[in-house]
C-alpha cells in the first residue's frame, strides 16, 4: 500500500514565524496557490481514501488539493499539530527571549522539550502513530492520502526510520505542501519512497502495524 503524507499550505503565521500548534489559522494567498498546485500534480493519482487533520489550514489544503473529493475527506483531531499550549499565537522570537532554554530544546534537543500545558514530542508521536496505525488497518492494500502538519509528519517518519527523538529536526526542512510517500508491505514494514517531494534514498524496513 501507499501512504501519502502531505503538509498543509502556507499561512500568514508561517510567514511571520508565529507559533500555530492547534490554533485554527487559515491559508494565505500563497497557501491557497500551493494547495491548488498540489492538486494539479495529484490529479491523475487515484486515492482510495483521504484523511486530514481537523485544523482549518489542513482542511483548506485538502479541499483545494482534492476539489472533487470533498465529501470523501475524513477529518480527525488526532492528526492535528503538536499542542503547544501557552506558546500558541506568540512569535518564536518572543519565546526565545522569555524562555530561551525551552526554545533551544524545541529546535535543537526535541527529546528534552517540555513546557507546562503543551505536548512533548513523544506524546505527539504516540498520538500520531496511533492515528496512522488505525488508518493503515482500515485501508491496507490501498492508496491513502493524509493531510497534516510538519512536526506530526516528521514524528511519523522518524518512527519509520527508527530514529531517536533527538534527531527529529535532522531531516531537511519540510516546506508547505511537502509531499511524502511511504510504501508498506503486508508484514507491516515501511519503506520511505519520497520525502518533501524528493526521492528518498535511505531505506529501512520498520514495522508500523
Amino acid at each position: 500500500m501507499e501512504l501519502h503524507l502531505i503538509r498543509h499550505g502556507e499561512t500568514q503565521w508561517n510567514r511571520d514565524q508565529r507559533v500555530q500548534g492547534q490554533c485554527n489559522v487559515g491559508l494565505n494567498e500563497t497557501g491557497n496557490r500551493q494547495s491548488a498546485e498540489l492538486g494539479e500534480r495529484l490529479r491523475d493519482t487515484r486515492f482510495d481514501a483521504i484523511y486530514s487533520s481537523s485544523s482549518l489550514r489542513t482542511r483548506e489544503t485538502a479541499w483545494l488539493a482534492f476539489p472533487d473529493r470533498h465529501e470523501d475527506i475524513v477529518f480527525l483531531d488526532s492528526l492535528r499539530e503538536i499542542d503547544l499550549g501557552p506558546w500558541e499565537g506568540r512569535l518564536h522570537a518572543e519565546i526565545a527571549v522569555d524562555d530561551p532554554e525551552s526554545q533551544h530544546h524545541f529546535w535543537h534537543m526535541p527529546h528534552l522539550f517540555e513546557v507546562e500545558g503543551a505536548e512533548t514530542f513523544f506524546e505527539l508521536q504516540e498520538r500520531a502513530m496511533q492515528a496512522i496505525r488505525g488508518i493503515l488497518r482500515k485501508h491496507f492494500g490501498q492508496r491513502v492520502a493524509v493531510v497534516s502538519h510538519g512536526a506530526l509528519i516528521k514524528s511519523v517518519l522518524c518512527h519509520m526510520e527508527e530514529l531517536p527523538m533527538r534527531d527529529l529536526w535532522s531531516w531537511q526542512p519540510m516546506h508547505n505542501c511537502a509531499h511524502n510517500i511511504v510504501r508498506l508491505e503486508r508484514d507491516g514494514a515501511a519503506e520511505i519512497l519520497q520525502y518533501a517531494d524528493q526521492p528518498f534514498a535511505h531505506v529501512k524496513g520498520v514495522r508500523v502495524v
